[in-house]
């Protein structure tokens, strides 16, 4: 395999930029590009678009090629987005962990709306400590009572971290985390089973790793057939 090294001008010009941007579009056939592709095949960093440019929308414009998506993510979006990120490495993200595959957006959108980096991941773990945990499950609607439950099966997004980061990050059977052991795919389970009237509440989840949470499952599926035979 042969390496070879990409020289960078540090005295960028917009044209050298946009000049680039409208190259790769060519090279794809398209009237429009996202990042994930211009990552790909482009000669700058993302970065050095958002500061000729402001974003990647603005990009676009100036190089006479086709915005298609929205100008601004959501918030929510955004968050929902770290605290992804943050599930998969089992640790707070760094401003470089935010590339595909592991992110769905890059840096810049969180420059663009916070100003920097750590400002976004202040804003997010303060939205996600907004409200109490209690509020966090889920509440059967009136036109969805149920005799057994006062809480939906479906855990949100905020819940799910609030009960990781309180495990850790880690299998509370057997340690597991996508830290000491790559690859580790944590799930949260219900401890008192949500079909044996086990609710959505902060203090009936825990975190267990994919393998840990099937035997759980195998395990409770042993002892129900044995009460029925």
């Amino acid at each position: 395999m042969k390496f070879e090294l990409k020289t960078y001008n540090r005295n960028i010009t917009n044209e050298d930029l946009l000049n680039d941007l409208k190259k790769v579009a060519k090279e794809l056939g398209k009237e429009t590009i996202i990042i994930e592709e211009y990552n790909k095949k482009g000669k700058y960093s993302i970065q050095t678009f958002a500061v000729h440019f402001g974003s990647w929308n603005n990009a676009l414009k100036n190089a006479g090629l086709t915005v298609n998506h929205p100008m601004r993510i959501e918030i929510e979006d955004l968050f929902k987005n770290i605290e992804e990120v943050w599930l998969t490495l089992g640790k707070q993200p760094g401003r470089r962990d935010m590339i595909p595959p592991i992110s769905k957006y890059s840096e810049v959108p969180y420059k663009t709306r916070f100003g920097t980096w750590s400002k976004a991941l202040e804003q997010f773990v303060e939205y996600i400590n907004s409200e109490d945990i209690e509020t966090e499950a889920t509440i059967i609607s009136k036109s969805e009572i149920s005799p057994r439950h006062k809480t939906k099966r479906d855990i949100n997004w905020r819940l799910r971290f609030l009960v990781m980061r309180r495990d850790n990050f880690k299998c509370n059977a057997c340690g597991k985390s996508p830290t000491n052991n790559p690859g580790t795919e944590l799930h949260i389970d219900h401890i008192i089973a949500w079909d044996k009237g086990g609710e959505t509440v902060f203090e009936n989840l825990q975190t267990l790793c994919s393998v840990c949470n099937i035997g759980k499952s195998n395990l409770d599926f042993r002892a129900d057939t044995e009460l029925l035979t």
